[in-house]
């Protein structure tokens, strides 16, 4: 029988017998008929001997499995999960390459549809938390990072983005072979590809180059959400610490979103979000913070997913305050208020799968750093947040390992050691909302 899962937040996913230490895809792609081909390739490090293991992979027809480039002699795929059955002098470090095709499509999950969606004209991959299965067979653990190497041909009127640099690109015959590489590990619910008949804007070079990819004639730089993209990637790399990867993108689809959606280095919204609002700015500044909290420092369990969402949600309130629109400690007043007057039943420690993306998650969590900013003062406390995100570069962790970090934090002269292990609790894994110092 298929295993449960190693994530309650997401029930299916995920085998602990093994870890991926590398992902190459070799992928084709027809945009007109959705149809998806090619190989997976994926270096595994098995944690514990034993007969079989399971990828997980929605919907798409599997072909062929090698281990180590010879035959498997039995796997068996249900519809969501691979299961292979291994050589017994195998090893503990092998190459499973799976060769698939069909038509894919979003993979439901408790909290709805994630994962390869077409447009109108192109394709948008959002994978999280639980979609990443629905392009690609994967240990689908966010606590499973590994660098990738994606590459992928479509119709050469198109252009394809993917996760960390582009590394060839190759037109024969009407196509176009893009292949990135993702160096820096990278869980899979963050892998993506993005296809669309865009143009690239380059917008600064300086930290990192930033550019927008969006559809030709799209108003973008200037007059625009995305005006001040470059200037954030800047502020942000001051507060955090130094930007994780060696670029950033904002890909524009034409179609419009509800919400835009992160990825690993880059991050996607709807022609929508380009108009000049704070709402839509806000966004970019949001989705660029998860490049720190989210993408290189990745909640070992969704149930910490407001590690994610609290510190992408308080680099809003940062950004405001940096661009002199309104200051955090006013930001933060007015949610204390509008959380005060909502239902008290929601610990945002342990959401649950169904509560995982609740609006208070986000605006709680945002509370909660702020609470810690209050405790500790400002200037040890970004010393403390960039010291979290060197230490913790490109893995995993949990809310016990925020507790310890900024525990060991020296308090100023002039403030009483914070009791950090206090505030947490009080935020995190308890209901009723604090009083906010």
């Amino acid at each position: 029988m298929p295993r449960t899962g190693t994530d309650p937040y997401v029930p299916g996913h995920g085998d602990r017998r093994w870890s991926a230490t590398a992902y190459t895809l070799e992928l084709d792609y027809k945009v007109a008929t959705n149809h998806l081909s090619g190989w997976a390739h994926v270096d595994v490090q098995l944690a514990e001997a034993g007969r079989d293991i399971e990828l997980d992979l929605y919907g798409l027809r599997v072909s062929s499995v090698l281990i180590d480039g010879q035959k498997a002699k039995n796997y068996s795929h249900n519809g969501s999960r691979l299961k292979v059955t291994l050589r017994p002098d195998g090893g503990d470090r092998i190459r499973l390459s799976v060769a698939y095709a069909g038509k894919p499509r979003p993979m439901p999950g408790p909290d709805g549809r994630a994962g390869w969606e077409e447009l109108t004209d192109g394709v948008l991959v959002g994978s999280q938390p639980h979609g990443a299965p629905s392009w690609f067979p994967c240990n689908d653990r966010a606590d499973d990072k590994a660098p990738y190497r994606i590459a992928m041909s479509v119709e050469s009127g198109y252009h394809l983005v993917g996760n960390g640099a582009l590394v060839d690109k190759r037109t024969r015959s009407g196509r176009t072979t893009w292949t990135y590489e993702q160096r820096e590990p990278m869980a899979p619910y963050l892998a993506c590809v993005q296809i669309g008949r865009y143009a690239v804007t380059h917008l600064t070079a300086q930290p990192v180059p930033v550019d927008v990819v969006a559809p030709a004639g799209a108003r973008i730089g200037a007059g625009s959400a995305f005006e001040h993209q470059g200037a954030m990637v800047t502020a942000m790399s001051e507060w955090f610490g130094p930007y994780p990867f060696g670029a950033y993108r904002a890909v524009v689809a034409a179609d419009t979103f509800e919400i835009p959606l992160e990825a690993q280095g880059l991050a996607s919204f709807g022609i929508n979000h380009v108009t000049p609002a704070w709402e839509n700015e806000r966004l970019v500044a949001h989705e660029l913070a998860h490049s720190w909290f989210g993408n290189s420092l990745t909640a070992r369990s969704w149930a910490d997913i407001w590690l994610h969402e609290g510190f992408a949600c308080y680099s809003e309130w940062l950004w405001a305050e940096h661009r002199g629109m309104r200051s955090v400690e006013d930001q933060a007043r007015e949610q204390w208020k509008r959380l005060s007057r909502l239902p008290q039943d929601l610990v945002i420690g342990a959401p649950g799968a169904d509560r995982m993306f609740d609006d208070r998650v986000y605006k709680r969590g945002a509370l909660t750093v702020h609470a810690l900013r209050l405790a500790l003062g400002d200037e040890s406390f970004f010393a403390a947040v960039r010291a979290w995100t060197a230490a913790h570069a490109y893995g995993v962790v949990t809310t016990p390992d925020l507790i310890a970090h900024v525990g060991s934090v020296e308090a100023p002269a002039d403030r009483a050691v914070p009791q950090v292990d206090s505030i947490i609790q009080t935020w995190v894994y308890a209901a009723p909302l604090p009083e906010l110092g």
